[in-house]
């Protein structure tokens, strides 16, 4: 989920049916479709900022991602054990040889009424290929379909000259789709919020339909957005296709920015819901949550890091990126900063997909080899001080948790290499303008997986835009991402995939922190929340007993 992906938290691990926690019931009154008779079904969550965008072909973010989850649906869906299911396609069928998928559309309708067509994929995914819409995610689809990516690289392309673009409405029912490669995960891909699809007769009247939510917001999931102002409300969408499995008749998202300030929300039981995914937890509180009890915990399929922006001096130069690396002490990171359970991450993948990057590919905290990095990038740079270095600044988006990690690697960069850096916090959606425009020297992020494969994490890199902000590539890298994705030995793939994240690592366009996990609180009378492996969150099973 995101280059942006996180500023939440997602798992990667077993799928919960998550139950206990918080003591608090504000859901008492009758109401409510499904759940326990006299429950009301409404439920109220905490976002923590505005969504940067409601279109599914541009989001790029877990905040974004929380609210489209709940008002999209694509062909597939992810169940309660992480396997895609068949959703607005209601059949698919594949060729023999793996490249070619043919998904048969169920009788479906859009929030206002008109049916969803296979010609509303198509225009979707189009949309997403044409650059002139700069979607950050355009890479998740020109990827695989074949023809993609050329159309992506030809200048003055329009939907309707993609001709030769492996994307076809057969009819209305019927949507054919040809893959360059085969890929296993295909129909993981097909439940992500890039593939979701829109209201192509909309889209084209309307340009900015997804910025009108009281004119023409449309969409096909099992809730709709009845208002976007302070906070988010969904409410039931009774024309959804699966509606008879959909118990709550409300959700709210409140975009309270600071964690204390929704712990004690939720502590009052304004809030059924505090952390991971949707937000975060004090770090401050965490300890004595797990000592009571109350804190739910689940080690997820992301990596927390920093991005060295290689247009940017001084980190054009790959020493000086190592000795700022290497002089981080991860392990006192999470065991005195975050105290969530996190891993230290000497890796970019996650452990959840190679267990061995347990071990990493370099020393945790290694201040001598730190030292060594430095003076090599300083003589390259032709200086002989740290003193002469520019100044330095690390952005972070405003967030206690990431405030706090910013500053205990400010100090750990000042006593390891003797070099003052000063810390740059912005609210969410200008942060994120900063970051794409490039406005940054080390700029916080991370990566949380979008669908169940090391490649995932890896194919951010093959071109320095998009997703990958730091200015980054390597031909030698392309090279090993493209062998990958012919190679069919499941070993011999994972091997190669392994030479291209130590690639990564050597030259560390990133500096990698620690391997996520999610940490929540809930209402104890919450039923039936569904969290994906990739540590998505559902409220379409949840309910209220």
């Amino acid at each position: 989920m995101n280059k942006k992906n996180l500023f939440l938290s997602i798992l990667l691990i077993a799928t919960l049916l998550l139950t206990s926690c918080g003591t608090f019931d504000n859901n008492a009154d009758e109401g409510g479709g499904g759940g326990e008779k006299g429950k009301k079904q409404e439920l109220r969550i905490n976002i923590s900022s505005e969504p940067p965008t409601l279109h599914p072909g541009l989001a790029s973010d877990s905040t974004s991602g929380v609210v489209l989850n709940h008002a999209f649906e694509g062909l597939t869906r992810l169940d309660e054990n992480g396997e895609p299911q068949e959703a607005m396609a209601e059949k698919i069928d594949v060729s023999e040889d793996g490249k070619t998928y043919t998904f048969t559309i169920r009788d479906a309708k859009w929030s206002n009424g008109d049916p969803v067509t296979a010609h509303d994929f198509e225009y979707a995914w189009k949309w997403v290929i044409d650059p002139k819409n700069q979607s950050d995610y355009a890479s998740q689809i020109y990827n695989y379909i074949e023809g993609a990516k050329e159309a992506y690289n030809t200048q003055d392309i329009t939907i309707d000259n993609m001709t030769n673009v492996g994307i076809k409405a057969l009819d209305d029912k019927t949507l054919e789709v040809r893959l360059i490669n085969p890929t296993a995960y295909f129909l993981e891909l097909t439940a992500f919020y890039t593939y979701y699809p829109v209201n192509s007769k909309i889209a084209k009247e309307n340009p900015d339909w997804a910025n009108r939510v009281d004119e023409t917001y449309v969409s096909n999931g099992p809730f709709k957005i009845s208002d976007k102002s302070a906070t988010i409300t969904l409410e039931k969408n009774e024309d959804y296709w699966d509606a008879d499995s959909v118990k709550l008749t409300k959700i709210t998202m409140d975009m309270i920015n600071d964690p204390n300030t929704e712990y004690q929300s939720f502590k009052k039981g304004e809030l059924d819901w505090a952390g991971a995914p949707t937000s975060s937890l004090p770090t401050d509180v965490i300890p004595q949550l797990d000592k009571e009890g109350s804190l739910q915990t689940s080690v997820i399929a992301g990596t927390y890091w920093f991005k060295f922006n290689i247009n940017k001096e001084p980190f054009q130069n790959e020493n000086i990126r190592k000795a700022f690396g290497y002089a981080i002490n991860r392990k006192a990171i999470v065991e005195n900063v975050s105290q969530g359970g996190q891993i230290p991450a000497m890796a970019l993948v996650p452990t959840t997909m190679i267990k061995e990057n347990e071990k990493g590919y370099f020393k945790d905290n290694d201040v001598d080899a730190a030292k060594e990095y430095l003076q090599k990038g300083l003589q390259e740079l032709g200086l002989s001080d740290v003193s002469e270095l520019p100044e330095i600044a690390l952005s972070y988006n405003t967030s206690e948790g990431h405030q706090k990690i910013a500053q205990a690697i400010q100090d750990m960069w000042r006593k390891a290499l003797g070099v003052e850096v000063t810390l740059n916090n912005a609210e969410w959606n200008v942060y994120l303008d900063n970051v794409d425009q490039g406005n940054f020297q080390i700029a916080r992020a991370g990566w949380l997986a979008d669908f169940n494969d090391p490649v995932n994490f890896l194919e951010i890199f093959t071109e320095p835009k998009g997703n990958n902000d730091t200015g980054w590539t390597s031909e030698t890298f392309n090279n090993l991402i493209s062998q990958a994705a012919v190679e069919v030995d499941k070993d011999k793939r994972l091997d190669i995939l392994k030479e291209a994240e130590q690639l990564v690592i050597n030259e560390m366009p990133i500096a990698p922190i620690y391997f996520y996990t999610n940490n929540w609180i809930q209402n104890e009378n919450l039923k039936g929340v569904v969290i994906s492996p990739l540590g998505d969150v559902q409220f379409k099973w949840a309910y209220f007993e």
